[in-house]
């Protein structure tokens, strides 16, 4: 007896669960997203570790997190970054949208400074500090 209710119950939430995951994508095609190719950062980028550890930490720290986490990278003979670690601010940065499936970050490709230049660098920036440029 136990184990008929036990299945009538979860059947009963199974279908409930599918009925809301079939309406979601319905009252959201009211405003669908548009891919954004190109866009501009006003923020922080780096590693995707580097950006999660800084939205993680309190704001009293992030300054502090900035500076110790500086980002570096390896820079090839072609002239391209990569193996970035860190994190590095951008002010008005336009970037290339690569990535943009992660619920919290976009993966971009942007132009970091670093020591011994500035160069193409495929990094992560948090999705509030990316607006999409409108295309025309």
């Amino acid at each position: 007896m136990k184990f008929i209710l036990a299945a009538s119950l979860a059947a009963a939430f199974a279908l409930i669960g599918a009925s809301a995951h079939a309406q979601a994508p319905a009252s959201s095609s009211a405003q669908p997203a548009q891919p954004c190719a190109i866009g501009n950062v006003t923020g922080v980028g780096g590693s995707a570790q580097s950006v999660h550890d800084y939205l993680a930490s309190p704001e009293r720290d992030r300054y502090r997190f900035l500076n110790e986490n500086q980002i570096q990278c390896q820079v090839s003979d072609e002239g391209r970054a990569s193996g970035c670690t860190g994190i590095t601010s951008l002010r008005h940065e336009r970037v290339s949208v690569y990535d943009d499936s992660d619920p919290i970050t976009t993966t971009v490709i942007a132009h970091v400074e670093l020591d011994h230049g500035t160069y193409p660098a495929m990094i992560v920036v948090p999705k509030q500090d990316l607006k999409c440029e409108q295309s025309n």
